[in-house]
């Protein structure tokens, strides 16, 4: 079973202001909670369109959505294809764009994916089942300084360089080739101190790990910009996001993707390609109630964030300040 809690989910249907013969693209389908709330809402002219680079995830969305199979398209691949997935499928409007970034919760909770440091099992981490990469490449061949590189700028782990020595160390004896190995590794480069406090001494090299292998953060920065490409007038882009760089991406494309750019002061009207291609639906990010968190622990660091598109898009806003590919 493929169960996962679809956070947000009214919070996402109101800001996506879904249309009944609409069509909408989650780029994240995993279990199809959100997707089943919006395609609910469609009549037979509208359609969902879900990606989902896990096979797992998209064949229980599959199952779940079948109720609604006529008006709902489901693509196998990395959302960072939607242009041209798009396109060979004929899509040349879409309405609205949904992102639900991060792991899900049965990648975390069935341990012989290899996400999770809380289960023993082989490095895997592999969103993509099919990819070659996997975390046990990542940790076993990749040299000292590009550990030390992934684990501070995706983890922003303050003790990465004493980590990377240390798993550099291990490996030489023998391969590194399960989660719980690799936590005693992590264990024993941070000082006892630091370990006593701030969760899990594994959280952030596993997040960076995972991050590294399904290259997540390009992948995400190619998919929004092709989103706003491909996305009509008035049609939304909602992101919801997990940790804070994802969130720093997002926030600096919506703020660079909303911001006029500057023109001569004796200009009386400002040029059309000056104008923002969009504006922001909401300028803080919507974050989970009450009732939620009491219900979802995992909901807790949940942020969305929504844009609308309100003229033709011009590339001279796609340079995201501040933000490189590692």
């Amino acid at each position: 079973m493929f169960n996962h809690y679809s956070v947000l989910q009214q919070e996402v249907l109101d800001g996506m202001a879904i249309k009944k013969d609409g069509t909408y693209v989650d780029c994240t389908v995993g279990g199809g909670g959100h997707a089943e709330r919006i395609v609910s809402r469609l009549n037979e002219n509208g359609l969902l369109i879900a990606f989902d680079q896990d096979a797992d995830a998209l064949k229980a969305a599959e199952r779940r959505l079948q109720p609604y199979k006529d008006r709902a398209l489901f693509i196998h691949a990395n959302f960072r294809e939607i242009e041209e997935q798009l396109g060979l499928h004929q899509v040349t409007q879409v309405d609205g764009f949904l992102f639900d970034l991060g792991v899900s919760s049965p990648q975390l909770d069935r341990g012989e994916r290899g996400f999770s440091y809380q289960h023993d099992a082989k490095l895997d981490m592999r969103m993509n089942q099919y990819q070659r990469l996997d975390a046990r490449e990542v940790v076993n061949e990749w040299p000292y300084n590009q550990l030390v590189k992934i684990f501070f700028s995706y983890g922003e782990e303050k003790f990465s360089k004493q980590i990377a020595r240390k798993i550099e160390s291990a490996r030489q004896d023998k391969p590194i080739e399960t989660t719980f190995e690799l936590v005693e590794i992590i264990k024993e480069a941070i000082p006892a101190p630091a370990r006593r406090k701030g969760g899990h001494p594994a959280k952030r090299i596993f997040q960076a790990l995972r991050i590294a292998v399904n290259d997540e953060l390009s992948a995400f920065n190619d998919a929004l910009h092709q989103a706003a490409r491909v996305i009509g007038i008035r049609g939304r882009i909602a992101v919801i996001t997990f940790h804070s760089l994802e969130d720093r991406l997002c926030k600096q494309a919506f703020k660079k993707w909303s911001t006029a750019k500057p023109v001569p002061r004796n200009l009386p009207v400002l040029p059309k390609d000056h104008q923002a291609p969009f504006q922001l639906v909401n300028k803080k990010p919507i974050v989970p109630s009450e009732n939620e968190l009491g219900e979802n622990r995992r909901s807790h660091s949940a942020k969305l964030r929504i844009s609308e598109k309100i003229q033709e898009w011009n590339e001279e806003f796609s340079y995201i300040e501040g933000w490189k590919k590692s």
